[in-house]
């Protein structure tokens, strides 16, 4: 983190996709992790804030929801991302989920902004060693963020497969 000062508690930007049911359902518990963590001052979530006074789709609601997260993950002191994503595949006979681009983007510009990355990932599976080689903590469940502490940072490293 590139601060001089030390926090007293986490603003968490919450990185992840919402595009169906189970991915809703995860990120909900997520934010729950987050509001019961006694480490976390506040969080962002986008997926409360779609900007809904544009219209969806449109170049203008595109750029304003852009520049919204990015002012979002500049206010956070750490991000917190989940890589569970539909589109898997099979690769040396393990599963890799993809990761969303725009969750994808959020970690690398969180990375690049020198913010801890904490990677939720429920599904398992192989994970890219840009992933697991950025982020501070791998977690494979929900209830982890719930204890996890953003003040101490612990290092929890990724076992597994590389792509």
């Amino acid at each position: 983190m590139n601060s001089t000062t030390e926090i007293t508690k986490a603003r968490v930007y919450l990185a992840s996709p919402f595009f169906n049911d189970e991915q809703v359902e995860r990120v909900k518990r997520v934010e729950q992790a987050l509001e019961a963590n006694p480490f976390v001052e506040a969080y962002f979530s986008p997926r409360k804030e779609q900007l809904d006074s544009l219209p969806f789709g449109s170049s203008q609601w595109a750029n304003a929801v852009y520049q919204n997260d990015i002012k979002n993950i500049d206010w956070a002191t750490h991000v917190v991302a989940v890589i569970d994503y539909d589109g898997e595949t099979f690769l040396h006979g393990e599963r890799h989920g993809h990761v969303d681009s725009g969750t994808a983007m959020e970690i690398g510009y969180a990375v690049a902004s020198r913010k801890p990355v904490i990677l939720v990932h429920e599904k398992g599976g192989i994970v890219n060693l840009m992933l697991s080689e950025s982020c501070q903590a791998y977690l494979t469940s929900t209830d982890y963020v719930t204890e996890y502490n953003f003040l101490n940072m612990p290092k929890i490293q990724y076992k597994g497969g590389y792509i």
